[in-house]
């Protein structure tokens, strides 16, 4: 049986999500999986955080002769394990998980009694005017 190792794409329109899986060779791309192998998020802002890979269980299939596809062979070049950017990405993972700074309230807006005042004054002009007519 010969194994590939690609990309199963999943999530929705303008929102892609992808898993690294090991698959039968004959399967459709996004069919039956052997083993999932990581994941791959192109919406994460930060490049180096977007890959996950197991590495035990990859270095598994790469040994028994399960071929990468293009994208995958790239990504495990860079993150695999013996990967070229293997610290940047774990300080990316590190900076990700992180809590966001959240930015105080702020300050409520106060309308000063005098306009409002003014404007009650303005609408009771008219009404004593028409008073006064009738």
């Amino acid at each position: 049986m010969a194994v590939r190792i690609r990309m199963k794409k999943l999530g929705r329109k303008h929102r892609a999500f992808y898993r690294i899986c090991a698959v039968d060779a004959r399967r459709p791309r996004d069919g039956r999986v052997l083993e999932e192998l990581g994941t791959y998020d192109p919406s994460i802002p930060d490049t180096d955080a977007r890959t996950t890979l197991n590495a035990e269980r990859l270095q598994y299939w790469l040994s028994v002769g399960a071929k990468p596809s293009d994208k995958v062979r790239v990504l495990i070049k860079k993150y695999g394990p013996q990967g070229s950017r293997v610290k940047e990405q774990q300080a990316a993972r590190e900076r990700l998980a992180q809590p966001k700074p959240v930015p105080p309230p702020p300050e409520p807006v106060v309308v000063p009694k005098r306009r409002q005042e003014e404007a009650a004054a303005a609408d009771a002009v008219p009404d004593a005017g028409s008073a006064a007519e009738s």
